[in-house]
């Protein structure tokens, strides 16, 4: 990477003239890990920055204004970076955290016994895509499916999975501990 990218001041023209009748800010927070990405900054569009903007709304919005009635754009790149950061250590923080509920999770399999194998093997796969249907399971294992079939009970029992369908055929299966994981801190804002 031969220069810092510009992010917080190629986006801030998208962001205050709004070319659409909505979407305006969530296609522009959308424009900023790709922009990341085009610019080597980021291998992966992972960064989400929408929850530091919602988390402060006023002082994102105050600030953009800011930056066109008054020029501070300092003061826009500075919050744009905070929200960079707070957004990183997080990340961090989640990683950590996934890794941490695998092993303990990969313990708890191992002590099952005889059967730790391949359910070991279907929990690998659940760590790659944490909503699996039996089908998918086999692609991403070498097991045929009657043996997968077993391992969703076996983790249930174990708190690790649920059936999210409801049906008897083409079920789904969400490693739930690991979505709530995810999950955390996008729960929509409480209105004051």
């Amino acid at each position: 990477m031969n220069h810092i990218p510009v992010v917080p001041e190629e986006l801030h023209p998208f962001e205050t003239i709004y070319p659409f009748l909505d979407g305006n800010g969530r296609l522009g927070r959308l424009l900023i890990p790709l922009m990341l990405c085009e610019d080597g900054a980021l291998r992966e569009p992972i960064l989400y920055l929408s929850l530091h903007f919602k988390t402060h709304r006023e002082e994102y919005y105050d600030r953009l204004q800011r930056t066109r009635t008054h020029g501070e754009w300092e003061a826009w790149v500075r919050f744009f970076l905070e929200g960079v950061l707070s957004n990183a250590q997080k990340a961090v923080e989640t990683a950590q955290a996934a890794l941490a509920l695998f092993d303990r999770d990969r313990r708890a399999l191992q002590a099952i016994g005889r059967a730790a194998g391949s359910t070991l093997q279907v929990h690998e796969a659940l760590q790659k895509q944490p909503i699996l249907s039996i089908k998918k399971a086999t692609e991403l294992t070498s097991l045929s499916e009657p043996t997968i079939s077993a391992a969703p009970a076996r983790m249930d029992e174990l708190q690790m999975v649920n059936e999210i369908t409801g049906r008897q055929r083409d079920r789904l299966y969400s490693y739930a501990p690991y979505i709530a994981l995810l999950a955390e801190g996008t729960e929509p804002l409480a209105r004051v």
